[in-house]
């Protein structure tokens, strides 16, 4: 009992992350892998139960999303939704000792973007005076490497996108946040849908269950807390977090 009341905690927790900035994934797949699931499932599981909660963020900011520069959103959508599949496929495919050998590296790798992507962001913005003023096709490539990013593992992926906007094009990271939430749901809707078929995220449907539960709570509560917390504060508790999972991954391998 007191371990489902677990899940569904981190899944609030998962699920108001990745609604207010990104990290959803710090708090899930450690919690699932602490249930007993293997880390392969357990990854395939995050982005199962935490896809309703980004789907309920994503329609709670359906009408502020704003133009990725010159690609339509509906171009976007469809790479994030074929990349996030293929990223699935990838997990699915290769063998689940590289990608337990991977994770911690996986953490280590979206905790260093979450500490200092949004400088580094903003110096190769200031060198490319504003924006790099990408083209609608290399935006696509760069959201089709991310989307695949995104099925395989997801950490951090969100604060990805809204670097690879910034930098090329100058679009602004609040402005650019209900639409990362809305390519979001479309990779995990992706992955999500092939992780159901072909993994076996239902063999021990109760930690998912919970984990779905507390997300879907998670991700409307942090839509409407995103507009009133202060920015530094949220990075502070996402950082904190993606930090000591890290260390934890790294310590438990």
């Amino acid at each position: 009992m007191l371990e489902l009341v677990g899940l569904l905690l981190a899944g609030v927790a998962a699920g108001a992350l990745n609604a207010v900035g990104g990290g959803g994934t710090f708090v899930a797949l450690p919690a699932l892998v602490a249930a007993g699931l293997p880390p392969v499932t357990a990854n395939a599981s995050t982005t199962v139960a935490l896809l309703p909660g980004v789907l309920a963020g994503a329609w709670t900011y359906r009408h502020e999303y704003a133009p990725v520069g010159p690609t339509s959103r509906w171009s976007l959508t469809a790479v994030s939704l074929i990349g996030g599949g293929l990223g699935a496929g990838l997990l699915l495919v290769l063998p689940s000792v590289s990608f337990d050998a991977a994770v911690p590296w996986l953490l280590a790798f979206a905790t260093v973007l979450l500490a200092f992507g949004r400088r580094l962001s903003a110096l190769l913005s200031t060198a490319t005076r504003g924006t790099a003023g990408m083209t609608s096709p290399a935006v696509l490539s760069g959201q089709f490497v991310l989307a695949i990013y995104g099925g395989y593992f997801g950490g951090a992926v969100g604060i990805l996108m809204l670097a690879l906007w910034r930098i090329g094009l100058g679009l602004d990271t609040a402005a650019g946040n209900p639409m990362r939430l809305g390519q979001l749901a479309a990779m995990y809707a992706a992955a999500a849908g092939l992780f159901l078929v072909a993994a076996d995220v239902l063999s021990d449907p109760t930690p998912l269950a919970a984990m779905l539960v507390g997300g879907v709570a998670g991700g409307l509560l942090g839509a409407r807390l995103a507009r009133r917390i202060r920015a530094r504060l949220l990075r502070g508790v996402i950082l904190t977090t993606a930090a000591s999972m890290t260390v934890l991954y790294f310590l438990r391998g």
